[in-house]
């Protein structure tokens, strides 16, 4: 449907957006979801459509600015397209890539692997991070985000509460 030029009483450019926002919204959010069918997509592709119109306001034609529009939503939804079938592709290498990667967990007695699993995934964690992987407390501080005092002291209250953890599920010798 055809739409008057929208016009701003003082020639102020937010007057002028706001117009070209109230006449063509709801156009461009239904042009949208007929080609995306998703809300969140289709709001995504209105917004980034009137971020660039708001970015190249100068740029929009006084005659058809409700066509241009729709040629900047034609352009956002075509880019999302390409992103969203490069991470496909992504997807499908790294699927590929890590098809033969296997994941070895370290062996242990039955009552260790329950103890560890009565822990807090933070405390499991920390543990993993230094047992598994061999960080140091420098580099656990680093992972964390905090520092290497700090580290510590969480290494060693999580090291506490293991340890509770196996005497409370291994029998007393």
């Amino acid at each position: 449907m055809a739409r008057a030029a929208p016009r701003s009483r003082d020639g102020d450019p937010a007057a002028r957006f706001e117009t070209l926002y109230r006449l063509c919204y709801e156009d461009l959010l239904r042009y949208a979801l007929r080609r995306t069918g998703r809300p969140e997509i289709a709001a995504d592709v209105v917004a980034d459509t009137f971020l660039v119109a708001w970015r190249r306001l100068a740029d929009i034609p006084a005659e058809q600015p409700r066509a241009w529009l729709f040629g900047v939503a034609r352009n956002v939804l075509a880019n999302q397209y390409r992103a969203e079938r490069r991470g496909v592709d992504l997807a499908a290498r790294l699927r590929t890539e890590l098809s033969d990667a296997t994941v070895v967990q370290p062996d242990a007695p039955a009552e260790v692997s329950a103890a560890f699993r009565t822990l807090s995934e933070t405390d499991q964690e920390l543990l993993r991070l230094v047992a598994w992987e061999g960080l140091s407390a420098a580099e656990l501080s680093q992972a964390l985000g905090c520092s290497a005092n700090a580290a510590r002291i969480r290494l060693h209250r999580a090291r506490q509460r293991f340890a509770e953890a196996l005497r409370e599920l291994t029998p007393a010798i």
